[in-house]
């Protein structure tokens, strides 16, 4: 056993290290200049797209599509990971998750587009979609072979990583934050998560994201309304907070308090590791659940899609690492989830419950997007009677990731989730020029359209 924890351990270091880092945020980058930086001019449009009725074929709307896609992304990396980003880089590190999360958009937008050219129906007339069926579709009739090696592989690191990292993770999480907190026993966090979890996958796609819509946007507004206090009561730190960050992102930052120190390279290393990690831009799990929207247009979803980055990165974590800094708790040596409680709890007295409350909430929702996309996976390899046994299973470890000790699970897990990244990403590079040609073609029409009228 103790080998193959070195051996994962070893293949962490190598599928998270720098070559990993780079290959994501220069995809990224390309995307970006390919598109001529439409993402970011974009969000105004991509914004009012959410207000519209949504047509076409599809099983969700677009709106619940980017739902599903954040309940499974805002998750324990935009309160542990943020502060861990910090812990470990310094201030500076947030610059670099504001930096691969503004080239993610571009990543989030063309894996959305791709997923809604090539989608499939299958035997249950469900809409699917995502980087197993874009490869097998988009790549496979000009790369064959490469397409056979890597539709399965993502499809099968999927379907792996997800017990790690959307379920039993996440399931740890929120029993260890309400035990801590409010004294209820992992046990019961687990049986409760269990039932909750199992009624509602009852419903499929559908059921998960009527939830999703109600759960990602109350909690987001719940975290987000108690940032805001905290920033408002710490208004005079906020300047000297954004200087120290682009400071520190061009400079090593010095010891201070229990803060060890940090250079460049490590505000740049863990900024973008815990980024990618928060926003899941590259790894190609988001389009999985945009694939299933109602929509007549694969660009929309994209402009839609791409929101998914913005808000979990941009907003979401930068408050997360604002109240960090505001608080001047950053220097006191304290990391995770412990070190945002820190931070809320400084200006307000009762941090250590709302981080608890938020943290089971985003942990939560994140069980459910996961269980889709694993769910998807399964059927991808082994057809739609894989589903209700895979479903089965998942539910049953909730109460077992309560309970257990998680240190391997999570290495593992965490593993294979950077392996979705390889195949994706070979995919969105090979599949680039049908996103640059689908997008010029939208806006033409769009701008035609604006001049008829």
């Amino acid at each position: 056993m103790e080998a193959i924890e070195n051996a994962v351990t070893y293949l962490n270091g190598i599928v998270w290290g720098p070559p990993m880092l780079i290959l994501i945020g220069a995809t990224g980058a390309f995307l970006m200049i390919g598109l001529r930086f439409q993402p970011l001019r974009k969000i105004p449009a991509a914004f009012s797209l959410l207000l519209r009725k949504s047509g076409g074929e599809g099983d969700i709307s677009p709106f619940q599509a980017l739902m599903t896609a954040l309940a499974a992304t805002v998750g324990t990396g935009n309160i542990a990971g943020v502060a861990t980003a910090i812990f470990l880089g310094g201030p500076g590190a947030l610059f670099y998750m504001w930096l691969i999360a503004l080239v993610g958009m571009a990543t989030k937008y063309a894996e959305a587009v791709c997923a809604l050219t090539y989608r499939e129906t299958d035997e249950l007339g469900n809409h699917v979609g995502g980087p197993m069926y874009y490869i097998k579709n988009g790549v496979g009739p000009k790369f064959p072979l490469l397409a056979s090696v890597l539709a399965p592989a993502f499809a099968i690191f999927t379907a792996i990583a997800g017990f790690g990292i959307g379920n039993s993770v996440q399931a740890n999480s929120v029993a260890h934050a309400l035990d801590v907190n409010f004294s209820v026993p992992p046990l019961y966090s687990g049986l409760v998560m269990m039932a909750i979890v199992g009624l509602v996958l009852i419903g499929g796609i559908r059921r998960i994201a009527d939830v999703a819509s109600t759960l990602v946007p109350t909690m987001v507004v719940l975290y987000m309304g108690a940032g805001t206090i905290v920033l408002m009561l710490n208004a005079a730190a906020i300047p000297d907070a954004l200087a120290l960050v682009f400071d520190s992102a061009f400079q090593p930052v010095a010891a201070a308090g229990g803060f060890a120190g940090a250079s460049v390279a490590a505000a740049l290393r863990f900024g973008i590791a815990r980024g990618v990690f928060s926003n899941e831009a590259g790894l190609g799990s988001a389009p999985i659940a945009h694939a299933a929207a109602r929509s007549t247009d694969p660009v929309q979803q994209g402009l839609i899609a791409m929101l998914g980055t913005f808000i979990d990165t941009i907003i979401v974590c930068t408050m997360t690492g604002l109240v960090i800094l505001t608080s001047g708790v950053w220097t006191s040596g304290a990391t995770g989830a412990e070190l945002t409680s820190a931070g809320f709890a400084q200006t307000l007295g009762y941090g250590q419950e709302i981080v608890a409350i938020s943290l089971a909430l985003f942990a939560f929702t994140t069980i459910l997007g996961w269980s889709y996309y694993g769910e998807r996976a399964v059927e991808y390899l082994f057809g739609i009677k894989a589903i209700t046994p895979y479903r089965v299973v998942w539910i049953l470890a909730i109460p077992v990731g309560a309970l257990a000790q998680l240190d391997f699970v999570w290495l593992l897990a965490d593993t294979l989730n950077a392996l979705m990244a390889i195949p994706n990403l070979i995919a969105l590079i090979i599949l680039a020029p049908v996103v640059f040609q689908a997008t010029r073609d939208y806006w033409a029409h769009h701008k035609a359209m604006q001049a008829a009228e």
